[in-house]
């Protein structure tokens, strides 16, 4: 009787703790955890950006003097972006994100071109426009060379494979990737065949923890933003070789080598030079990532031991800073209002799908059932993210599971057995 009642003082206590949040009480802590979605701008970032939202105003293709200076800032910026990526600032277009660089890569080209299932929701709407051969990734979001060797057709233009996935974290072969497209190249110079084809990397996601060197990796063209760096939100940049021809998708005064007309965004250059800097810079951060990644995972599990989480275990082979999870007997937007009550703030998966209340694609692509889909949350840690902030965040998220369970009547012995049921049946 006594476990009776101590169980029923808690459910009354964590009963009249759900009222209270929905009545507007203020969370104990705000712990933001979706810094795959959105960085804020650093301080130094916006101490660079400044001048040029201010007195250091002009329009750098104007030709007097303290605009000519200005242009020069930009080329500046723009050669910063080169030096660190291993590239010539002439090969640099700067765009308004990576969604834009994204469509300019593959503008460049006319023939087939082959695509992973787990790419960017902008790389697959691309490749849409052509005709394309979708590669499978396995259940731990890897894309096999091979198969990417035997999506390869005469006629194939373009590869593209993300270097990092932005929902679970997952690290592409794109070393090996390249490889294979050597070899394909080689095999047409010597057949004589005058059909180029390029490898493609969208390199946003990862570009705050790997080398985004264009010579290592092994790339013809490579997409960067600055908005997932800790710079300015609609500000990227496409890298592209000598060889590759890109193509206007605006037209008009001919900026940025005829590739984007319009007037420059020299704020969004110099901030997003100053921000990739910092990441280069700050790389040593991915180990204290790593760590707080652990940790997450650690205390989810013991939260929610049926909790499963998605991606490669080797901490070698995913970002140190997503975790892709999903709850079975919760619904995965209902999760994100009760973490919010709590002071958490989390994501579903990409932005753009979130926006839209749709289905990852990325956890359809590794197998995952739709009943473990509905329960899914992508958490992203950042810089200024804390043990103490994860910590809080697992004990929120435990909470909120068991608060929603309860209420909707549900066993936690049946949903861990019915989560080892639905593994056991993916391919």
């Amino acid at each position: 009787m006594a476990t009776d009642r101590a169980g029923g003082e808690k459910d009354r206590a964590a009963g009249a703790g759900e009222r209270g949040r929905a009545a507007g009480a203020a969370p104990e802590r705000e712990v933001y955890l979706d810094y795959a979605a959105a960085t804020p701008v650093d301080p130094e970032v916006a101490e660079a950006m400044l001048p040029y939202l201010s007195e250091r105003f002009w329009n750098p293709s104007a030709p007097y003097a303290r605009a000519r200076e200005v242009r020069d800032d930009l080329e500046r910026a723009r050669g910063t972006i080169a030096r660190l990526i291993g590239a010539r600032p002439d090969c640099v277009v700067l765009t308004a994100g990576a969604t834009e660089a994204n469509n300019l890569a593959f503008a460049a080209v006319d023939g087939h071109v082959v695509v992973d299932a787990a790419e960017h929701e902008s790389v697959l709407a691309c490749a849409a426009l052509h005709e394309r051969r979708t590669v499978r990734v396995d259940a731990r979001g890897r894309v096999d060379p091979a198969a990417v060797a035997r999506a390869i057709r005469p006629d194939t233009e373009l590869v593209s494979v993300e270097l990092a996935n932005g929902e679970i974290g997952t690290i592409q072969p794109v070393r090996e990737i390249s490889r294979v497209v050597a070899s394909e190249r080689a095999r047409r110079l010597e057949a004589g065949e005058r059909r180029p084809i390029w490898l493609h990397t969208d390199a946003s996601q990862a570009a705050g923890c790997l080398s985004v060197n264009v010579s290592t990796l092994g790339v013809d063209l490579m997409t960067l933003s600055a908005a997932k760096v800790y710079g300015p939100k609609q500000v990227g940049a496409l890298w592209a070789s000598d060889e590759v021809r890109l193509r206007p998708l605006v037209w008009g005064g001919g900026q940025e080598g005829g590739v984007r007309s319009g007037t420059e965004n020299v704020a969004g250059a110099v901030g997003m030079a100053r921000a990739l800097e910092l990441a280069c810079a700050r790389r040593e951060e991915a180990a204290r990532l790593g760590a707080l990644r652990r940790r997450l995972r650690a205390g989810l599990r013991s939260e929610v031991p049926w909790a499963v989480v998605w991606g490669p275990t080797s901490p070698g082979a995913v970002l140190p800073s997503i975790l892709g999870v999903s709850i079975l007997g919760v619904e995965a937007r209902r999760l994100v209002i009760l973490l919010e009550r709590r002071g958490v703030s989390v994501g579903t998966g990409s932005a753009c799908a979130a926006s839209r209340m749709r289905s990852s694609h990325v956890l359809d692509a590794i197998g995952v059932p739709v009943p473990l889909r509905e329960g899914s949350l992508r958490l992203s840690m950042g810089r200024p993210t804390t043990a103490a902030d994860v910590d809080y965040a697992v004990a929120a998220i435990g909470e909120a599971v068991r608060a929603e369970v309860a209420r909707r009547g549900l066993d936690e012995g049946r949903l861990a057995e019915r989560t080892r049921e639905l593994l056991a049946a993916m391919p």
